[in-house]
């Protein structure tokens, strides 16, 4: 309990920044979807989202995937540093010149391409807040044996990484999502609130390159066939042209036969109009790059994914175990007690995940797997059939599966519908467009892409404009752009 006392106003400091961050990159957002849209481009996300980037909400839950990667890893980081400084160090004012260094320099890091305050805030303010609270709740000094018992509790923590570090880069996210939050109510709430509130944050530091749509402002390059060719480039690139926008992604002018591309007022490339033609993809992603402020940042943020979000829930989930156990027990049976009890529900869990991942399925018994009873066998078979290219509708539970209870299933249905080119699986993902689970809606959009039948365009266009939902907007813009539509202006 004392632990999560201390990493909470870390926690809190990393929340208030990670709101006012995710509100004022929505606002951003906001201003620049309806410079899309009044120029007569297709705006994604729609009218109907747009509404929401002004809201608190959106800011505040968005947020949350800030607190819970970042904040969190930063505040593990400082109290294991406040602990070895306590413990290892005796509190030496000399030896606080190491940690001292180690701070500076991710200030150094996180602003090396480009001051942001608000990336550079959670590495100003968290650390010093969670070390300070460390040491004002923990004892100058300690015997041998409480040190001991404090590394006691670590074992645990220890032996779930080991556990689960196996799982690590084998689509470990998908197989809790079907095993888990598609399962049942509460995990489908979770799921949702997921998809609901992470493109908030996402949109908040992203570089170009990552960017479904990017703004460019191209009025001082003039006409003529080069340049004409130049602005078809940019807008087969998704840089659409939005006049007298002063905020565009990409503002170019000419100079002394050169193409001189700007961000934020300032030239980052000056290319020959004839190596742009004919280079424009790799001469944009060199763009992104050179602009990219967020590069330090969202390494770290995957960084804390793996470690600190892992580590904050253990620490959350032991503290529910302690308040739990605190009547029955005495203080130091209870501490034991609630860490066993953290690596037994993690342990739990990882079995619970690779009972769920069905039976292993090869070509031998892929028509039996397809034909089980048991709905994981199916998806496991859904996946060898996506991953060979296979035509899923030659087995015969096909339309079955198209009428599943299963999420997961349906999913993975639609997918491996993907790789087919019958007809009639095209007309069934139409069908599944209207499915109520939004990951399946996602994944038939997804299909719709991979399958390359550009007939399916003024469906997905339809769709786009009529939904609500970012996310499957999202993934159908991407399918738009897979079938080889590009923007134009309606009006």
């Amino acid at each position: 309990m004392k632990l999560l006392k201390i990493l909470l106003p870390g926690l809190f400091a990393a929340q208030v920044i990670a709101t006012i961050q995710v509100y004022l990159s929505n606002a951003g957002l906001y201003r620049a979807l309806m410079a899309i849209g009044d120029a007569g481009y297709l705006a994604v996300p729609n009218r109907r989202v747009m509404v929401h980037l002004g809201e608190f909400g959106p800011a505040f839950f968005g947020g949350l995937f800030f607190t819970l990667t970042v904040g969190a890893g930063l505040s593990i980081l400082a109290f294991a540093a406040a602990w070895m400084w306590d413990r290892g160090f005796s509190r030496n004012r000399l030896s606080l010149g190491f940690f001292l260094i180690l701070w500076v320099g991710c200030l150094v890091l996180v602003s090396f391409k480009g001051f942001c305050a608000a990336t550079a805030s959670y590495f100003l303010f968290v650390p010093p807040m969670v070390f300070a609270a460390a040491l004002k709740w923990m004892p100058k000094q300690i015997v041998e044996k409480t040190r001991w018992g404090e590394l006691f509790h670590i074992i645990p923590l220890l032996l779930l990484a080991v556990m689960w570090v196996p799982m690590v880069g084998s689509n470990v996210f998908l197989n809790i999502r079907d095993s888990f939050l598609l399962s049942d109510s509460p995990g489908k709430w979770i799921n949702d609130f997921y998809y609901n509130y992470t493109l908030y944050p996402a949109e908040a530091f992203k570089s170009l390159d990552q960017k479904m749509i990017r703004t460019c402002n191209h009025d001082e390059i003039g006409g003529g066939p080069a340049t004409n060719l130049v602005k078809e480039k940019l807008l087969r690139h998704d840089y659409l042209p939005i006049r007298g926008y002063s905020k565009a992604d990409l503002e170019i002018s000419s100079n002394d036969g050169l193409l001189v591309f700007k961000n934020r007022g300032k030239a980052v490339l000056r290319i020959p109009p004839k190596d742009f033609l004919s280079r424009s993809g790799p001469i944009l992603r060199d763009f992104s790059l050179k602009t990219d402020r967020y590069s330090f940042f969202r390494k770290f943020v995957f960084f804390c994914l793996l470690t600190g979000s892992p580590v904050i829930l253990y620490i959350i989930l032991r503290a529910l175990f302690l308040l739990a156990l605190t009547p029955f027990m005495n203080p130091g049976r209870v501490s034991v007690m609630a860490s066993v009890l953290c690596l037994l529900t993690g342990g739990a869990l990882l079995i619970l995940l690779y009972s769920g991942s069905g039976r292993v399925v090869d070509a031998r018994n892929l028509s039996e797997a397809m034909e089980s009873g048991n709905w994981k066998d199916r998806v496991a078979a859904l996946k060898f059939i996506g991953r060979k290219g296979m035509e899923v509708s030659n087995f015969e539970a096909y339309e079955r599966m198209l009428k599943s209870p299963r999420v997961p299933e349906r999913y993975w249905l639609a997918k491996a519908m993907s790789k087919s080119r019958k007809p009639e699986t095209g007309s069934a993902l139409l069908a599944l467009l209207d499915d109520p689970h939004r990951n399946v809606v996602c994944m038939a959009f997804y299909a719709l892409g991979w399958r390359g039948n550009s007939a399916a365009e003024g469906e997905i266009i339809r769709r786009i404009e009529a939904s609500g939902d970012w996310y499957t907007q999202w993934y159908a813009y991407r399918a738009l752009r897979a079938l080889g539509w590009k923007q134009a202006k309606s009006k």
